[in-house]
């Protein structure tokens, strides 16, 4: 009998077969993926995409943009700025299945090749999303073989991105004809606007434009574009994937789009952040573009008044003070005026300061407490070893109060604060406030600093007043929106900060623009203006609680023009700024600082009161700083019951005389009253049968100036004069060259004399009272 074979059920018989297949499977699959982690050594994945650099304002605005190293506008996309009906458009056309295959789809790629081989032609696509951005990051041409390297560039892709990355990467470098790519792109250049402000229409444009980039160029063939849109309008409306009124809105929709240029706003600052932050894509930064547009206008407009005067270039620079940030940055008035060299950046030119120092020099008296508000100080000539400064209007005013002489921006009051606070420690303080020329020139500089003596840029300018709207506080500018650094600096003390800027909002004041006061719309604001040597450059600085506005009006050529200055040529256009960007400003005016007292001081001296002094006044101090050194404007001196004569403690008689109170002047004030005919009333000639030699208050000799070499023309002649200031008691002077004696004459009396050969020469002052002042020059002929 034969062997019956064993029976199995159909189960055990599927389980026989399947065995071997699922083991052939495993290998096949372990196989393909041991290949592809080869193929992934071997060729690994490159992304090194060149992005066009885009400036961004702080509403994400595209305000300007450069080419990419490949000459292509190609803007980086961020997540948010990817519009959802671009997305859903782009999928359903595309990509329906792209959330859900490993990048190829073998579907489709089945379906593709079986059209192909049977139909003879190419009647469907099989590339996905993936695909084409792996076609798109290795371009090759279209064969087999390319097509399955594309597979595994897209199964690379699908292995170390996730989807939403791939679909950016697709969005980024999809192409719209020329050298325009990506989404962003094409949305700025043809839209001027956000791909997240796209319509509909606008979308599927964008979305079909890809298919035939060079046949479909908006601009060229619009008609062309609209049809095809329409016609994939209509496949969603369909497919039911948009409300069926917005897909009859788009389809009525006109394109009358076409290239434009990329956006140029604020060119000066976008190449400045372009070259600062060479590696970025994308430079989110703080400019405000409704603030840029308006100074941008207004200066534009501003300087098509001022042409006429000759006078072509402004800058401007805005700084929001609560944050710090840059909201405008106006390098000139016209780029593209190439005749008056519009692509100078005038915020970072460096120009002579004029009078916009005087400020901090204030201030920085005050915290030294060698000065308060009310502080008398002489405004009258000096003469600082041959450095005269003059004021701007060449008038002088004796007595001033440290005040008055800020808000009517005096010059030489400005010098002997410069010379009391020393140069060497203000050119300090302008160093910790980050003024670059400061750094290279400080031991150039001298009293002539404080007038303009020195070098500057607006920048800098604009940043040290930021600080006297920040209590003080010196901090960087801040550039870009995640610049997180909050680094100060305590230049100055929140009170002296208070006080000057309680002087700068003072509308009595000469550099208040002509017909200024009549005018409805004077802004609340502290601003200070300057005038360079030459008429070369005006300014004006102003702020409040918000902004700190900075504007340079001049030439970039260097050329003065007799008409300009800080109060009519750059005042108006500050003025006008504040009523454009902050207008009515809702942020109320600076609180007074705890730190800052209140006392009676005298009206003469501005020192606290003496018993003697009868005009009265309230000033600002700072408690523990300010000096406490009563007033002594007046002193008492002993004289002859006939006010004939004065005594000192060493000639007075037992009997016959009387105290009274006499004005206490500086010499150099007596000096100036003398010249200018003003009467004083002097203290009487010291009693000639005293034999007492006096030390203190000896003559001041102010010409010539001590230490100088004096070159002189032998042949005509030259006389040196003679001149010094004396104390009130003193009626003459007696002047010896050479110990020789010259002449005498009466005090703050000018003497000539003439030098007769080269050499050093001895210059001697002896007053009434026996007093003397030795000084030396140097005279060569030449």
């Amino acid at each position: 009998m034969q062997a019956q074979q064993p029976k199995y059920k159909p189960s055990q018989r599927l389980l026989k077969y399947s065995r071997p297949l699922l083991k052939y499977t495993l290998y096949f699959v372990l196989t393909l993926c041991l290949t592809l982690v080869i193929l992934n050594y071997l060729y690994p994945l490159k992304i090194n995409i060149s992005y066009s650099p885009v400036i961004t304002a702080s509403d994400g605005s595209v305000i300007n943009a450069f080419l990419s190293r490949d000459d292509k506008w190609r803007m980086q996309l961020e997540p948010d700025e990817i519009n959802p009906v671009l997305k859903k458009a782009v999928l359903l056309k595309e990509d329906k299945y792209f959330y859900y295959h490993p990048g190829i789809n073998p579907f489709a790629i089945t379906r593709a090749l079986t059209n192909n081989i049977f139909q003879y032609k190419k009647t469907s696509g099989a590339s996905t999303i993936t695909m084409q951005v792996a076609r798109l990051l290795y371009p090759q041409q279209r064969t087999y073989a390319n097509k399955l390297m594309e597979m595994f560039r897209a199964l690379q892709l699908e292995w170390y991105y996730s989807k939403d990355e791939i679909l950016q990467l697709y969005l980024n470098l999809v192409p719209f004809g020329g050298n325009i790519e990506g989404v962003k792109a094409a949305s700025v250049l043809y839209f001027q606007q956000s791909p997240r402000q796209l319509s509909l229409a606008q979308a599927v444009t964008l979305t079909v434009i890809p298919n035939k980039p060079s046949s479909l160029r908006i601009g060229e063939q619009n008609e062309r574009i609209v049809d095809f849109r329409n016609k994939w309008l209509r496949y969603y409306q369909a497919q039911q994937a948009f409300p069926a009124s917005e897909i009859e809105d788009a389809l009525l929709e006109p394109l009358e789009a076409r290239r434009l240029d990329a956006p140029k706003v604020a060119p000066h600052f976008a190449y400045r952040m372009f070259r600062r932050y060479k590696n970025q894509a994308i430079i989110k930064t703080t400019l405000n573009r409704q603030v840029q547009e308006k100074v941008e206008q207004l200066a534009y407009n501003y300087m098509q008044r001022l042409r006429h005067l000759n006078i072509h270039n402004a800058a401007v620079l805005v700084i929001n003070n609560q944050t710090r940030a840059v909201e405008a940055y106006l390098g000139s008035a016209d780029f593209n005026d190439f005749a008056h060299h519009g692509q100078v950046d005038g915020i970072r030119a460096v120009r002579s300061p004029g009078s916009t120092l005087k400020p901090f020099l204030y201030a920085t008296a005050f915290d030294k407490g060698t000065l308060t508000p009310k502080t008398i100080i002489t405004d009258v000539p000096v003469d600082y070893a041959g450095y005269r400064p003059q004021n701007y209007f060449g008038n002088y005013n004796g007595n001033v109060t440290i005040e008055h002489a800020l808000a009517t921006s005096l010059n030489v009051p400005a010098v002997k604060v410069l010379d009391l606070v020393g140069v060497d420690a203000f050119v300090q303080k302008l160093k910790q406030a980050e003024f670059s020329q400061m750094k290279q020139m400080d031991h150039q500089l001298g009293l002539s600093l404080i007038l303009g003596g020195c070098d500057v840029k607006l920048e800098e300018l604009t940043l040290f007043y930021a600080a006297l709207a920040n209590q003080g506080k010196y901090s960087p500018v801040k550039w870009l929106q995640q610049d997180t650094t909050q680094a100060e600096t305590q230049l100055l003390s929140p009170a002296s900060a208070y006080m000057v800027g309680q002087i700068l909002t003072q509308l009595t004041r000469p550099d208040l623009p002509h017909n200024a006061h009549n005018s409805p719309n004077l802004p609340k604001i502290a601003w200070k203006t300057g005038t360079s040597y030459g008429r070369k450059d005006a300014w004006s600085i102003g702020y409040n609680k918000k902004y700190t506005v900075g504007v340079w009006v001049g030439n970039f050529s260097g050329e003065g023009v007799p008409e300009l200055n800080g109060t009519d040529s750059a005042t108006p256009l500050l003025f006008d700024i504040f009523n454009s960007i902050d207008y009515n400003s809702t942020d109320g005016w600076f609180q007074q600082p705890k730190d800052i007292g209140l006392r009676v001081v005298c009206a003469e001296s501005g020192s606290p009161v003496n018993s003697f002094c009868k005009n009265q006044v309230l000033d600002n101090f700072i408690p523990g700083i300010s000096s406490t050194q009563k007033c002594s404007h007046l002193k008492n001196i002993t004289v002859s019951g006939d006010k004939r004569y004065s005594y000192c403690t060493s000639c007075l008689p037992p009997t016959g005389f009387v105290q009274q109170l006499y004005p206490n002047h500086a010499p150099e004030l007596l000096t100036f009253y003398d010249a200018e005919r003003i009467p004083y009333q002097q203290i009487p000639a010291h009693n000639p049968s005293c034999r007492r030699i006096f030390k203190e208050h000896a003559p001041v000799i102010t010409s010539p100036a001590a230490g100088m070499e004096y070159l002189l023309e032998q042949e005509e002649r030259q006389q040196l004069m003679l001149h010094s200031n004396t104390h009130n008691e003193v009626k003459q002077v007696y002047w010896y060259i050479n110990d020789k004696f010259l002449r005498a004459t009466p005090a703050n009396e000018k003497v000539f004399f003439e030098p007769q050969k080269s050499g050093r020469y001895k210059i001697s002052c002896t007053d009434d009272r026996g007093r003397n002042t030795d000084s030396y020059i140097t005279v060569r002929f030449l």
